[in-house]
């Protein structure tokens, strides 16, 4: 009888030793996987804001070319004060890719912020693993997961003097 309970003390010990260095790996392999996702994300985000940018621009260069030849050959050679009294819609400058750069602006910028805050849970779960008994007795690689987040400088700027002061949103 004591060699079946030791027999199963030992077992249980083998199987603790798999699954919680089954789930560190298993979490570190998630953070890599992040890692890549926030890099994709990033790159699609600057692309995005790049190309909707250089719409943005070659139509306001296009109707900024086109505008005074429109506006020109609309009142060229009226006389009378007939003319006066007719009231013209005149081609306006849409600013809806302004309104639709802003929205993906906001929208990427967010999902950006979102991946990065699931990579730090990631980091907190593997750090909680290593850390914590039993688990601390049976993983074997409790190196950290190494990550910094992707921040402004302005943003550490405040983080490291601990102060924002700087409320002004156009200046």
């Amino acid at each position: 009888m004591p060699v079946i309970i030791f027999l199963a003390i030992v077992a249980v010990l083998v199987i603790m030793y798999f699954v919680y260095n089954n789930r560190e790996i298993a979490l570190r392999n998630e953070a890599e996987a992040q890692r890549q996702n926030i890099t994709n994300i990033f790159d699609k985000m600057w692309k995005v804001f790049n190309q909707q940018g250089q719409v943005a621009d070659k139509y306001y260069n296009d109707f900024k070319s086109i505008y005074p030849e429109l506006i020109a050959g609309r009142y060229m050679n009226r006389s009378g004060d007939a003319w006066k009294l007719i009231r013209e819609d005149n081609p306006l400058y849409n600013n809806e890719l302004y309104k639709m750069m802003q929205v993906s602006i906001e929208a990427l910028r967010t999902e950006f912020a979102t991946n990065q805050t699931r990579m730090l849970d990631i980091i907190r779960q593997h750090k909680t693993l290593i850390e914590q008994y039993p688990g601390k007795w049976f993983i074997k690689n409790k190196q950290p997961i190494d990550y910094v987040v992707i921040s402004s400088s302005k943003t550490e700027d405040v983080i490291n003097s601990r102060k924002e002061d700087d409320v002004k949103i156009f200046s």
